[in-house]
């Protein structure tokens, strides 16, 4: 470490999800852990760290857990804590935190803000517009009849609130319920076309550090169909985001956001998410979330072939420069294993019949899972597993990913077989 003494440390995560599984087993395996604590954590994390019972919204008790646990740093997985200012209050008692504070934040929990900020800083993005009112978001439907666009809620949307449509009844039901029922703004955008690629960077308040490329998949069904998800799996890394698209994005993308972050004092310790359509004219934005994203996590931290809490405090102690962050020569494909209905309505509390171990070849993470007194296992979300393949191509990462996933018993479960196939077929 740069001009850091490596003491061991105890570490808070904030989450109940697969990311927040995969954080604490990248956290569980590190030399320094002294003590690993997940507020309120799953199943899956029983076993590594302390669960607490909580809700991650509950601001003062999540303070006061931080400082019972004496954690040294708190991750926060989830947006919504972020969004509420839960970095601010854990500051305020000198206790340091993985994420962006509560203005920082408005990068992701507010689209709009996002924008601006993109705007302000010349980053390539899709034409938008901001619509306050239906008759706003219909007005521009009217101006381009028969052409497809993206209407996204402006607020949090657990990646969901968002519809890519060309019909202008299903635009003024869904913008009649973001504007009318949430009380939200919507935010209008050109229908990018290309390939959409997820690049996170480490930031220390200063300086960042960019880990490999990774790629989600959005859409329900496979070849990229049906509706939005939160996430159905991920693969990294991505062969065609070499080091000359990587070097464009990071000239016209990522060093013009922290500019411009910097001159309106919004850099923060923590993950800034990039998200990027590769179009035939050049990669362009299509938002900023300030959290690691869920499932790209679970496919990126399998690679990860340094301490994750050499990383972490490098961040919140303004050291990444010169932070040396290597990752091993493989491929990780993530598949996500969700409940029957999953994005719509779905079923909770389903009985986990059958579950594999982990294995150096297969990691399984659970997401929102809980256990009854007589040790009996429930899923709790939509999202219930995340199969994470790990192999020398893709193929071989891919294959061990499906064969996890096919173990994983419960009612209903299902799960794309496509996750990776674009980028290596």
């Amino acid at each position: 470490m740069f001009g850091l003494i490596r003491k061991s440390m105890k570490i808070l995560i904030l989450g109940n999800g697969a990311r927040e599984h995969a954080l604490a087993w990248a956290c569980a395996n590190s030399k320094r852990n002294s003590g690993l604590f997940c507020l309120p954590g799953n199943a899956g994390t029983i076993d590594i760290a302390l669960n607490i019972p909580g809700n991650v919204s509950n601001i003062p008790f999540v303070v006061s857990m931080a400082k019972r646990s004496e954690a040294k740093i708190v991750v926060v997985g989830p947006e919504t804590p972020l969004a509420m200012g839960v970095v601010d209050a854990l500051k305020e008692q000198g206790i340091m935190a993985f994420g962006p504070d509560k203005r920082a934040a408005q990068l992701e929990a507010s689209k709009v803000f996002g924008r601006e900020l993109a705007h302000h800083a010349g980053v390539p993005t899709a034409e938008s517009h901001h619509c306050k009112t239906v008759h706003e978001v219909m007005a521009l439907v009217n101006k381009n009849p028969e052409k497809k666009l993206v209407v996204k809620k402006s607020g949090l949307a657990a990646g969901k609130g968002v519809l890519e449509s060309d019909n202008p009844a299903e635009i003024q039901a869904f913008a009649e319920h973001v504007i009318n029922t949430e009380n939200d703004h919507i935010v209008v955008e050109e229908f990018l076309c290309g390939y959409e690629l997820s690049v996170f960077a480490i930031l220390d308040g200063e300086n960042y550090l960019v880990l490999p490329v990774c790629a989600d998949h959005k859409k329900a069904q496979e070849d990229n169909k049906g509706p939005n998800t939160g996430g159905m799996g991920a693969v990294c890394p991505i062969p065609s985001a070499d080091s000359k698209l990587l070097g464009i994005i990071e000239d016209t993308i990522i060093q013009p956001t922290i500019s411009q972050m910097k001159k309106e004092h919004l850099m923060y310790s923590g993950v800034l998410f990039f998200g990027i359509m590769v179009t035939d004219t050049g990669p362009k934005l299509l938002e900023y979330n300030v959290r690691f994203g869920d499932p790209e996590t679970q496919s990126l931290l399998p690679l990860l072939n340094c301490d994750i809490a050499d990383l972490l405090e490098a961040a919140v102690t303004h050291s990444i420069k010169g932070f040396h962050c290597e990752f091993v020569d493989k491929t990780a494909v993530g598949i996500t294993i969700a409940a029957p209905g999953y994005p719509g309505d779905y079923k909770k509390n389903i009985p986990v019949t059958t579950l594999p171990k982990m294995s150096k070849k297969a990691l399984l993470f659970h997401a929102g899972t809980t256990v009854d007194r007589d040790g009996r296992l429930f899923t709790g979300g939509g999202r219930c597993f995340t199969a994470v393949g790990l192999g020398y191509d893709y193929f071989e990462a891919h294959a061990h990913a499906l064969d996890l996933a096919s173990k994983v018993d419960f009612a209903g479960a299902w799960y794309r077989r496509d996750i990776g196939k674009f980028f290596f077929e």
